[in-house]
């Protein structure tokens, strides 16, 4: 590609696009974007053919890494039958094979699948479900949800509301609705005390919630927050005291990222609800899906108006299934379960070394995720950008969020290349210290 390309491409960017999560005035005067031509594998190339590490997975969805060619294959092959078709009232082959595999690897209990685009859409289907379920089954009182400190389930309303990073929250309040709040560990606040929270406010007002709404074991965009599994245990056991449902948002953790299946595993948790996306279609199609207990699905039978009336378009469509059950294949067929056991040690190892840097504290790692903060500036700051800027020189793409810096890399990101990743954003981290 021609350096005439590269420009031309950032100059009708810098027109037109508006980015997610971007600074626009920033975005517009400062930053020389990557204009990227291909992926495969770990791999990101732009129109320069300089090719960069992807440390984040594209936003946490190539858990297979980029263009895996059974997800390929399986979307070509299902353009020569089937594009699309509707779910409403009809069906077709894959919507139905993928729901019943879903169901046999899903925790016990879920037999039932709702299907929609994205993590978003798949907590919105949560949050109605549990919500009309308890409307039109004895318990109408029961309209509010519970959600912690610090949680992230999406950009639609409902999901916004459940929402608490003020950054992306504060300025929705008008529209969306008051949930109440667990705590997160921190600032000399004990997790101890965090459930001691949690149980006095399922007991002031169990009676009145719905659902309790949680990311197990890790709170991605809250800055990799990480919690022990006791907690996430005593918490889901308060709510099903009170009567609420347990949902449990695994579209960041869900299929392998934490080391199990489902992060809720590691806690012996079972959800009654479980919803699911970005790695599900592997970084090739939107997909998504909300996992249901029968419980809930007999909640909606009977008159006509006891129906769930929600939906989405390309619902179940027949792409993104055949993609989500070649994905589901290659997840048992490559073992990944066994690739994370033996490359997370690693990451734990290098992120508890570059904890010990001047400036870099807080080390954490869960499986295939990896962080440190370098201060306490939360989403808005930008020490993590400096790194983020070091990296990229190293040939690595880094997204962080303000203050702290991570990696979530393919789960099967070969073990040179993990060995080239880690290294590098340790070099960086030290390059922008010394800034």
């Amino acid at each position: 590609m021609t350096e005439g390309l590269r420009e031309e491409l950032v100059a009708l960017d810098k027109r037109h696009v508006w980015h997610p999560y971007t600074p626009m005035d920033r975005y517009l005067a400062e930053t020389d974007p990557l204009v990227v031509a291909s992926a495969e594998g770990a791999w990101l190339t732009d129109v320069d053919g300089r090719r960069y590490l992807d440390a984040n997975s594209a936003w946490w969805v190539a858990s297979l890494g980029h263009r895996h060619p059974a997800l390929v294959a399986a979307l070509r092959a299902q353009l020569d039958t089937l594009a699309h078709c509707a779910l409403a009232g009809i069906t077709h082959e894959p919507a139905a094979r993928l729901a019943a595999e879903l169901c046999a690897v899903a925790p016990a209990g879920l037999q039932r699948v709702f299907f929609s685009d994205d993590g978003s859409t798949a907590l919105e289907v949560a949050i109605k479900l549990c919500g009309q379920f308890h409307a039109q089954n004895g318990a109408p009182r029961r309209t509010r949800f519970v959600a912690l400190d610090g949680a992230f389930h999406g950009e639609t309303l409902g999901a916004t509301s459940l929402g608490g990073v003020s950054a992306f929250t504060r300025v929705f309040g008008p529209w969306t609705f008051d949930v109440l709040r667990v705590p997160h560990a921190g600032d000399g606040t004990s997790w101890e005390r965090c459930l001691d929270a949690a149980r006095a406010l399922f007991r002031a007002h169990g009676d009145d919630v719905a659902a309790l709404v949680v990311e197990p074991m890790v709170q991605g965009a809250a800055g990799m927050r990480m919690q022990p599994p006791w907690f996430l245990r005593g918490l889901c056991e308060a709510a099903r005291h009170a009567g609420a449902f347990v949902v449990a948002d695994e579209v960041f953790t869900g299929l392998y990222r934490t080391g199990a299946r489902w992060a809720c595993d590691l806690a012996g948790v079972v959800p009654d609800v479980l919803c699911l996306a970005k790695a599900l279609s592997g970084a090739t199609v939107p997909f998504a899906a909300t996992l249901a207990t029968e419980r809930l699905f007999d909640g909606f039978r009977g008159a006509d108006d006891r129906a769930f009336f929600y939906g989405h378009t390309y619902c179940g469509n027949p792409l993104g299934a055949a993609v989500a059950r070649a994905a589901l294949r290659a997840y048992a067929d490559e073992d990944v379960a066994g690739q994370v056991a033996r490359k997370a040690p690693r990451i734990a190892a290098a992120f508890a070394r570059m904890a010990e840097l001047p400036g870099v504290g807080n080390a954490r790692a869960l499986g295939m995720i990896g962080a440190v903060d370098l201060g306490a500036g939360g989403y808005l700051a930008r020490r993590g950008w400096r790194v983020s800027e070091a990296a990229r020189a190293r040939g690595i793409y880094l997204r962080p969020l303000g203050d702290t810096v991570y990696v979530t890399p393919p789960l099967n990101i070969p073990d040179g290349e993990l060995t080239v990743l880690l290294d590098g954003v340790e070099d960086s981290l030290r390059e922008a210290l010394r800034s």
